[in-house]
């Protein structure tokens, strides 16, 4: 086979793509991001086995975060930029290990490549399949999928300016570990666990980053309809990416609009002074081929979900930054300080048409925790009276499959003394329905984006506390989560290290858990995927 690859929720027959990514990445860009993954596990070797104290590695740890990053589902296809980034992550690795005296003889830690050829013949041997036993690679895999999503929230959390060394040093020793061939099945289960753990800390670091600086999520009301003003469109999830951009714009003329994943950006307080701020555009990532058409305007990628355009006119208003890349497409850097110059995005959106509008009207969202615990003795009131029979957790992410559709029907069918509790981009399936209130309460409880599941175990953890409940498990809560990518599985790794049993995930269970490493999960955890609409909504409210 030319590639193989099945981290993802789309992965060809939920095995594995291996002639042709169904994100769309080629057989050149698969392997070049198995590679850059490898380089990575060398550096920890070398970190791990010197002691090397990550607070001294500053340059390197954010490299890790950043390579991490770009091997992330949807978000970066340009070979070269990948390349470029191997390059300096080996060129890196080699210094450390001279500094450090490194002398051991870990394959990751000391190949050596010259040319692109070299680095695609060296990416063909180190690449998920040279792990032979099954349960072990599945074990690895779903280590380091939680790993890079943990790469993406810390890597967010960084922009702002806030760190904790610790996860550092989890990474790497999460990484060297998938190389030790001495680690059993039993002793990878525990640090997947592990894993989970802190993916908690990951994403409680960056909650406090975004909230620190921008203040708590507050319900909001967000307009999806369109102003006849020149326009930016924004997708991704990096705030600080969203505020620059802001601030350049600001009397410009040109407005911004979110698409996807920074829909949830309009529920903090800081953005709001934005006169030019108007709404959202559009819905979940993958629609984003026939969205963008209508949109006229540029388009500014801050992370992954980048669906490759079909045609040379909407590529040619595509603009990248940080992980994200895509060929042909300009990627603007940022400097020593963190600063990036939107200024060719602007110029280009003066000289396009405005938006077509697809849609009239507002969705309602701001549902993170600070919010919904200063309307706890409201929630608490209805569920003691009975007026709130169950919350379902239903997180994660969207996705193209027809299978899908059953989260909106799901979300339709709930019987009304029920509240539905989301973050992510699966709240698309179902955020527009209207699907009314319990006593002024929403029945759909946007968090914003998917790290902002923290928020959601938060609540949980908060309700336990405020029901004198012994066991999280006890609440009226159940969890019917939709999964795409690598984010989605350290969200899923960390409620499962909190304790939270019982999950529902679809459409489909992970194509990279062997049957065996599925069991354990069933078993530990009463992990189970999804049936009929019907019967899953019978089993939840009798649970």
């Amino acid at each position: 086979m030319s590639m193989f690859c099945y981290q993802c929720q789309e992965t060809a027959k939920n095995t594995g793509c291996t002639i042709k990514g169904v994100c769309g990445k080629n057989e050149e860009v698969a392997k070049l991001q198995d590679l850059l993954v490898y380089a990575v596990k060398g550096i920890s070797e070398i970190v791990v086995k010197t002691k090397t104290d990550a607070a001294e590695l500053h340059t390197i740890n954010h490299e890790v975060l950043t390579s991490l990053f770009i091997t992330i589902t949807n978000a970066n296809f340009d070979a070269d930029a990948i390349e470029t980034q191997i390059v300096k992550v080996l060129g890196l690795r080699d210094q450390l290990a001279k500094d450090t005296e490194y002398n051991g003889n870990q394959d990751a830690a000391v190949f050596t490549v010259d040319s692109r050829e070299s680095m695609l013949s060296k990416a063909s041997s180190v690449g998920v399949l040279a792990t032979e036993n099954e349960d072990i690679r599945s074990l690895r895999e779903l280590i380091i999928y939680g790993i890079k999503g943990l790469a993406a929230y810390t890597e967010h959390a960084y922009n702002i300016g806030k760190e904790d060394v610790s996860i550092y040093s989890f990474i790497y020793e999460g990484m060297a570990a998938t190389l030790d061939n001495s680690l059993t099945a039993d002793d990878l289960v525990a640090l997947t666990l592990k894993t989970g753990e802190y993916g908690v800390k990951g994403m409680a670091l960056l909650d406090e980053a975004n909230t620190s600086r921008y203040g708590n999520p507050e319900i909001t009301s967000v307009n999806i309809g369109v102003r006849k003003n020149p326009a930016i469109l924004i997708s991704g999830h990096d705030l600080t990416d969203m505020e620059q951009l802001l601030e350049q714009t600001k009397g410009t003329g040109v407005d911004v609009y979110t698409h996807g994943e920074m829909l949830p950006a309009h529920y903090y307080p800081a953005f709001k002074k934005y006169d030019n701020f108007v709404g959202n555009y559009g819905n979940s990532w993958w629609m984003q081929v026939g969205e963008f058409e209508s949109f006229h305007g540029p388009i500014l990628f801050t992370t992954n979900c980048i669906v490759p355009p079909k045609t040379p006119e909407v590529a040619g208003r595509i603009f990248t930054t940080g992980a994200a890349g895509f060929p042909g497409c300009p990627n603007i850097p940022a400097d020593e300080n963190g600063k990036k110059d939107f200024s060719a995005i602007i110029e280009m959106a003066k000289k396009l048409p405005s938006p077509d509008e697809i849609e009239t009207g507002s969705i309602v969202g701001g549902f993170a925790h600070n919010q919904i615990l200063a309307l706890a003795d409201k929630v608490v009131d209805a569920v003691k009276s009975g007026a709130i029979k169950k919350f379902f957790v239903m997180a994660g992410c969207d996705g193209r499959m027809k299978s899908r559709e059953y989260y909106t029907e799901f979300a339709k069918q709930l019987p009304s003394d029920t509240i539905i509790l989301t973050a992510g981009c699966a709240k698309y399936r179902y955020n527009k329905l209207e699907l009314g209130d319990i006593g002024g309460i929403p029945r759909v409880l946007d968090a914003g984006q998917c790290n902002d599941s923290y928020s959601l175990a938060v609540i949980a953890l908060k309700l336990k506390e405020v029901f004198g409940l012994d066991d999280v498990n006890e609440l009226p809560i159940a969890y019917n989560i939709a999964w795409y990518e690598q984010k989605a599985v350290i969200v899923l790794l960390a409620l499962l290290y909190l304790g939270v049993k019982n999950i529902h995930l679809g459409p489909t269970l992970p194509g990279f858990l062997s049957p065996n490493v599925a069991k354990v999960l069933v078993e530990t955890f009463g992990i189970a995927g999804i049936g009929t609409v019907e019967d899953d909504i019978e089993f939840f409210m009798n649970a």
